[in-house]
């Protein structure tokens, strides 16, 4: 037997790989074996294993050297000067032999972290074209090896949460095509996300030029159903780097004033594409190469990991349009199982209410979809009637106003044209619902009495907290049931008693900015919402800085909120043993507020009254302020006292008579508009009860061993948790579970509206914006202008803001807000000039603009910005 022939562990031809074999042979190796076994036409080449890399890095000390901090300097050098063993060596220069004496080769890097369906690992590690010769081919092979401790492949591995002792280096030796024209192509247009379109790069010469970015290439779409090219974009293609005799590359100058490929080669280049991606049932990014004689190579494939996923049901032949819900409430992390399974029951509730039973409640409605682990609403027939263009849009204006403008971006494409133009059908329903619970009234009563809806909502505060009570004897199946009864009805129809008496509120804000007209100037409205009574997280968010004036006054609490972790005072506080005035002052806090957290409409992510370190966090930023102009309650009383003067200047601006009806509207809107937080606090009340059932039954299930810990039962839904009850072992599932949520809580794009073709709209739309130099534009939210220095926070817990800084985020919900108090102002992501951010930010007369896209990227922390809250500007002044 020969040398090959005993040494499979060690090398393997293409022919002998396929898609299992990941942990021996990396992906790329994994994918070319694929490909091949496919009857695609991919150059021959073998893989050098894992194992091979496994037994030098042994020899190279490897493993002691990853016992402690990583140190990829040294790694590389340990593994360039390990002797290589005679039998690797041997087996690769025996398979090496076969191609041909002497044949030119590309070697490549295969990790087992590469080419997976949530990181490429594009060009972390090394490639080395046009090699030639035995000792050019090892040379190679080692310095791949070494190519896996690059400071970029670490970089890349921490960033994606890849345990760098576990990883491992392959290496494919394939026979190089010497390319006439190269490029890449992917399946599905990267920058849209619009399935069934290739998307095609090429230039002259070998593919590295375009893979690496050296060259402007020539760009092609295709419409793969049609055969169509959709856009044509022709390159400079100044640079060619080509093979050397002997071995090498080299670049050289280029001009080509034509298009490096004919019509009829891409549309073969996009038939290639269709088949690979057919094969892997996924769109793929992959690389090609055209030789001399026309011949089509494939040299690569790999998933296109940029991609949303879609919903299960979407397909590009039934046109549906996907409204993310989790975006417009400022969530753009996953949503865990349980979290998700509590919306469909939430949305069966909804669909009650309108007429619409569902048959099984913890499938959720109809319109339920589910898409990247984020909640998405099929809104396809909403959109296509005319109530719902004329709504939809409407409410995302004050609630998320880039989805607003997305979805009327949507109305003039046929495939969403108007199919239902009647209002009676919605009417209908609307109306039914509102004389069943008699919303006319309560409309008229909050109008004519505010003090009256106050009363009324502190009587439906004390109904809900008496639905969500149980015996402490219940067991796990009732603790069940009830969290699907409160979930899929009694947290629905809770809402139109609350909405009848916030509604008022805004409308009678809106009419008096109609009767107002051309007297009304940018802000004059915003201003009336400054230091808003009856907001229930304004009142939480003052009671939390009134701890920590507490705290401030006296001595032992304040050293000790001042000099310890708060992870650390988290545990002392669980043990109770902070200093008296903290202890107690925080359990009081608690028994009130721990319901609430960051992200606080999964009910999958603890409460404070969970994890307190976020809020003792909080608590030591509050003791670093020390103007007293500055204290949030003092702001807070400027805003109302401001609010006020607002309201007169804006009656008398109005005349005489009219000014009375806009004092008196404007009035009612400050003591009704604050109720507008009431029916999500309500909700997120229901949802901390059941996390708190939830929990319970999760220890009784650790305790049978069906899991692993009691905080293992959120990542089931309510009909594995039934399962898990019975028996029923859940501990492989929420391993897997967790391993798919963590890698999408690395996801750092969420689409507002997706199609069912993979577009994403507000992609397409921003390709067509130009923006000036240094500034951004958003929604106003909260007038006034602010220049200070911009601290980007992608996630509140932690974080660090220091007083006037102008805070940079994402989103935001009710557990962000304590670090509004010390904020000079606010940039979001999203929202509109009603979200909750937009709200909080006027009631606190920070200047604040929304709705500004890629702010968390295109803004710096550090970097001095202006924020007009009037306009809806940001502009960068400088860099810090």
């Amino acid at each position: 037997m020969d040398a090959v022939g005993t040494s499979t562990d060690l090398i393997r031809d293409f022919a002998d790989i396929d898609a299992g074999m990941l942990a021996a042979v990396g992906g790329k190796a994994a994918n070319l074996g694929e490909l091949t076994a496919a009857g695609l036409p991919v150059p021959p080449g073998f893989c050098v294993t894992t194992e091979a890399y496994r037994r030098v890095a042994e020899a190279a000390g490897m493993d002691d050297l990853l016992a402690g901090h990583v140190e990829a300097v040294k790694a590389r050098e340990l593994l360039l000067a390990a002797p290589m063993p005679d039998d690797v060596r041997d087996a690769l220069l025996a398979q090496y032999a076969r191609l041909g004496e002497d044949v030119p080769v590309a070697v490549r890097s295969s990790a087992t972290a590469e080419d997976l369906p949530f990181a490429s690992f594009a060009g972390q590690q090394d490639t080395y074209l046009n090699v030639v010769g035995p000792d050019a081919v090892i040379d190679a092979v080692r310095r791949c090896w070494a190519s896996l401790w690059t400071d970029r492949a670490v970089a890349y591995r921490d960033s994606n949460g890849i345990d760098h002792h576990v990883v491992r280096l392959a290496v494919v030796v394939q026979e190089m095509v010497q390319s006439a024209v190269a490029g890449v192509l992917f399946t599905a247009n990267p920058v849209t996300g619009r399935r069934r379109e290739a998307v095609i790069d090429a230039s002259p010469g070998l593919g590295e030029a375009v893979v690496s970015g050296a060259v402007n290439p020539d760009h092609f779409v295709v419409d793969t159903e049609t055969g169509a090219i959709l856009e044509r974009r022709l390159g400079d293609k100044r640079l060619v780097i080509r093979s050397l005799p002997g071995g090498g590359t080299e670049q050289v100058e280029h001009a080509q004033d034509g298009a490096c490929l004919t019509d009829e080669q891409v549309g073969h280049l996009a038939e290639l594409g269709s088949r690979v991606e057919a094969h892997y049932g996924a769109p793929q990014d992959t690389e090609w190469a055209l030789d001399a004689e026309g011949v089509l190579w494939l040299t690569q494939a790999r998933p296109i990991t940029t991609l949303f996923p879609l919903p299960a049901d979407a397909t590009a032949d039934d046109p549906r349009v996907y409204f993310c819900f989790s975006v417009a409430q400022g969530l753009e992390r996953p949503i865990t199982p349980s979290g998700m399974a509590a919306f469909r029951l939430l949305s069966s509730g909804m669909s009650d209410l309108f007429g619409f039973p569902v048959a099984h409640r913890v499938d959720g409605a109809r319109p339920f979809r589910e898409a990247g682990q984020r909640l998405f609403v099929d809104a396809t027939t909403f959109l296509r009637s005319k109530p719902g263009q004329v709504i939809a849009p409407r409410v995302l204006d004050v609630m998320e106003a880039r989805s607003a403008v997305v979805l009327r971006g949507l109305f003039d494409d046929p495939r969403f044209s108007v199919l239902h133009p009647s209002w009676r059908p919605f009417l209908r329903r609307f109306l039914k619902v509102a004389a069943r619970y008699r919303v006319p009234l309560r409309v008229v009563q909050a109008v004519r009495s505010p003090a009256s809806a106050h009363r009324r909502m502190e009587r439906i505060a004390a109904d809900q907290a008496a639905l969500l009570s149980i015996p402490d004897s219940a067991s796990a199946a009732e603790r069940l049931d009830h969290c699907e009864v409160v979930l899929g009805e009694r947290s629905i129809q809770v809402l139109p008693l609350i909405a009848p008496m916030a509604l008022p509120g805004f409308a009678l804000l809106g009419l008096a900015g109609k009767v107002l007209g051309k007297r009304l100037e940018p802000g004059d409205l915003q201003a009336v919402l400054r230091g808003l009574p009856h907001n229930v997280t304004t009142e939480m968010d003052l009671e939390l800085w009134h701890l920590a004036s507490a705290i401030r006054a006296d001595e032992e609490s304040s050293k000790a909120i001042s000099g310890t972790l708060a992870r650390d005072l988290a545990v002392r506080y669980r043990d109770g043993r902070l200093p008296a005035v903290a202890q107690t002052g925080l359990a009081e806090f608690m028994a009130k507020w721990g319901h609430r957290a960051v992200a606080e409409i999964d009910l999958g992510l603890p409460r404070w009254s969970d994890d307190p370190t976020h809020l003792l966090g909080v608590l030591a930023n509050y003791l670093r302020l020390d103007d007293p102009k500055l204290a949030p309650d003092a702001q807070f009383a400027r805003g109302a006292a401001e609010a006020e003067a607002a309201i007169d200047r804006l009656a008398r601006r109005a005349g005489r008579v009219r000014g009375r009806f806009v004092r008196f509207a404007l009035g009612r809107a400050r003591l009704l508009a604050g109720l507008r937080e009431m029916p999500k606090y309500y909700l997120v009340v229901a949802l901390g009860h059941v996390r708190e059932q939830l929990g319970l039954v999760g220890a009784e299930l650790a305790a049978k061993g069906v899991l692993d810990a009691a905080d293992d039962v959120y990542f089931l839904d309510f009909g594995d948790v039934r399962d898990a009850v019975e028996g029923k072992d859940f501990r492989a599932v929420v391993a897997d579970r967790r391993e798919s949520y963590d890698r999408e809580l690395r996801r750092r794009r969420v689409p507002r509206v997706l199609l069912s073709d993979g577009t994403e709209p507000e992609a397409v739309a921003s390709q067509n914006v130009v923006v000036g130099p240094g500034a951004v534009i958003g929604t106003p939210a909260s007038a006034g202008s602010v220049t200070g220095v911009a601290r980007v926070v992608l996630d509140p817990v932690g974080a660090h803001l220091e007083p006037g800084e102008i805070l940079v985020a994402p989103s935001t919900d009710p557990g962000w807000t304590p670090l509004f108090l010390t904020a000079g102002g606010l940039v979001m992501e999203m929202g509109g000039a009603n979200s909750h951010g937009a709200v909080v930010a006027r009631e606190y007369g920070i200047p604040a603009v929304v709705g500004v896209a890629d702010a968390v990227t295109r803004i710096t922390t550090g970097q001095r910005i202006t924020v007009d809250g009037a306009l809806g500007t940001v502009t960068v002044v400088d860099q810090d």
